[in-house]
């Protein structure tokens, strides 16, 4: 790892960002899944959680907690910096399997798809291409975030790529499977929102109660394929 890239500083009272890089790539995201994972088995006193992006963790801590257990720093930020310095110091990048892609059916178009005239018109296409080139991509997760369990996705094949509405709809339904310039993502609860609807299905992205409650994991792919 290039160590000379990766930049950490404070976010809060509470909290430090690891930040890989200023550009986005699954190479990128990689290493931010591997640290998160790696601090996840090895961690410290008053680690709290974990919250990786596309091309940074942002690493959560109980400020007392750190103070009390680690006396010798001036503040609880220096005390953490210093322990993910060293992990930094001392991780190894192994490559990965890449996981098979996760299958979603979706319903395309009328009102499972209440954008898919619009995206097709935007890209002077015919609907039919659009479903057809939107499921010929395999999609990686490069992190999760909005609402919980809502994956971003990328990247949209750029012959499809239509920006936000410019004014967002009240009500998203559950299951909607959206457009946002090059990403796109499944909204796994009704929601306000602004990407461009193409499809719904009828996945569970979002079980609270489950062990797992969120249906997708960053590094995931994923493949599109209309349901019959």
């Amino acid at each position: 790892m290039n160590g000379n890239q990766i930049k950490i500083f404070p976010l809060g009272e509470n909290a430090l960002t690891i930040e890989f890089a200023n550009e986005i790539s699954p190479e990128i995201n990689d290493r931010v899944i591997n640290l998160a994972n790696t601090l996840k088995s090895h961690n410290f006193e008053g680690f709290i959680e974990l919250v990786p992006a596309y091309v940074s963790l942002t690493v959560f801590y109980d400020v007392t907690s750190v103070r009390k257990n680690f006396p010798a720093h001036a503040t609880a930020f220096d005390a953490v910096k210093s322990f993910i310095s060293e992990a930094l110091a001392n991780f190894n990048e192994t490559a990965k399997t890449k996981p098979e892609p996760i299958e979603i059916p979706v319903r395309f178009g009328g009102e499972s798809g209440l954008d898919l005239e619009y995206v097709a018109a935007t890209n002077n296409l015919k609907p039919s291409e659009v479903i057809e080139i939107f499921t010929a991509t395999i999609y990686r997760v490069y992190m999760l975030g909005f609402l919980p369990g809502f994956a971003y996705m990328g990247e949209v094949d750029g012959r499809i790529a239509t920006p936000r509405k410019s004014s967002p709809r009240l009500k998203t339904p559950k299951g909607s499977v959206g457009i946002a310039g090059r990403q796109t993502g499944v909204y796994p609860l009704e929601s306000p929102g602004g990407w461009q609807i193409i499809g719904t299905t009828d996945i569970e992205l979002f079980t609270p109660e489950a062990e797992t409650p969120t249906f997708f994991q960053p590094g995931d792919l994923v493949k599109f394929y209309p349901q019959n």
